[in-house]
């Protein structure tokens, strides 16, 4: 039997043939081939070797090969097969919505007909994204080496779900990053970024930024060259400080092009030079964050020595 997929029916049609007595199936790795191709060996293989209950029939293809065997086809031909492509597809053993996440960590069966070790594939990856619940959240975290309190995680959580509304999958480096630089207890800021809104011209660039001062909001307005320089003059704005720049640094933190931008600053206030982290999948946002972070801690130095000239006056008397 020799089926083309122009309805989408070849590999329907190709187990059809052989239940009717057909012994010899015409096929092609991924399906590939002419018009809308071939039926799909790796379906017809796998659908004989899963659903023996349904079939007598088999074949003496060493199915733990089919995976290796399509990447192989891939390079060749430079032709992909579809990410939703069954048994070969990236995603044909990736979860990511919260319920499916779930169930899969309690029973694999529940959502998978076949172990991707069937075909040789890469194990079940479950894919942290905007529909991943905190299950799925803690248990990779758990995986990284990383135990979570309810308290931290419901801060990590918070965070993720910004975050997997920027990006459509979020890398482990990504969940890291919210670890060690937004879920900390006790981190709160003097200072928070609450608004960033950018405008650039072809000559100078404005900047509103909305910054929380001692649970209240204040806007801040400034022009200069560029985004970076015009977010910064913004907050000075707000914070009525003088900050010199020293040192400007930024490292892509996670691959991709929608990939975490990390800032790193060393900032001059008070004549005392402090360092700055900030990030965000928007450079100028994570600029502004590093930005902040330097100036709040300059804050913290100035809040701990009032705290020790006041303690020591009280031993005073």
């Amino acid at each position: 039997v020799h089926c083309h997929d122009d309805m989408g029916l070849a590999v329907a049609n190709s187990l059809a043939a052989i239940q009717a007595g057909a012994r010899q199936v015409e096929c092609t790795i991924n399906g590939i081939g002419e018009r809308a191709g071939n039926a799909s060996l790796e379906e017809i293989v796998m659908a004989l070797k899963v659903r023996k209950d349904l079939t007598e029939h088999h074949t003496d293809i060493h199915s733990e090969y089919i995976y290796k065997t399509s990447e192989l086809l891939t390079q060749v031909t430079g032709i992909h097969p579809q990410p939703n492509k069954a048994i070969v597809g990236k995603n044909a053993f990736a979860h990511e919505a919260g319920i499916h996440q779930h169930g899969m960590l309690k029973d694999k069966v529940t959502y998978e007909i076949m172990m991707p070790e069937l075909v040789g594939a890469p194990a079940t990856r479950l894919v942290l994204g905007k529909h991943s619940g905190r299950h799925g959240l803690n248990n990779r975290y758990q995986e990284l080496g990383r135990q979570l309190t309810k308290e931290e995680l419901d801060r990590a959580y918070k965070f993720f779900t910004i975050l997997a509304d920027q990006k459509k999958e979020v890398l482990d480096e990504d969940l890291l990053l919210i670890l060690r630089h937004g879920a900390k207890k006790g981190d709160e800021k003097l200072y928070k970024l609450l608004d960033l809104v950018v405008t650039c011209g072809n000559e100078l660039s404005t900047a509103k930024v909305s910054i929380s001062f001692d649970h209240t909001a204040k806007e801040g307005v400034a022009r200069d060259h560029g985004p970076i320089n015009a977010t910064f003059s913004a907050i000075d704005e707000v914070t009525q400080k003088r900050v010199e720049i020293e040192k400007f640094e930024i490292i892509a933190a996670t691959p991709g092009r929608d990939a975490v931008g990390v800032v790193n600053i060393r900032a001059m206030i008070n004549e005392k030079t402090f360092a700055g982290k900030g990030a965000s999948t928007d450079i100028v946002n994570a600029a502004a964050r590093a930005y902040l972070d330097a100036i709040n801690k300059s804050e913290q130095l100035e809040s701990a020595y009032l705290n020790s000239l006041a303690s020591s006056d009280q031993s005073a008397f």
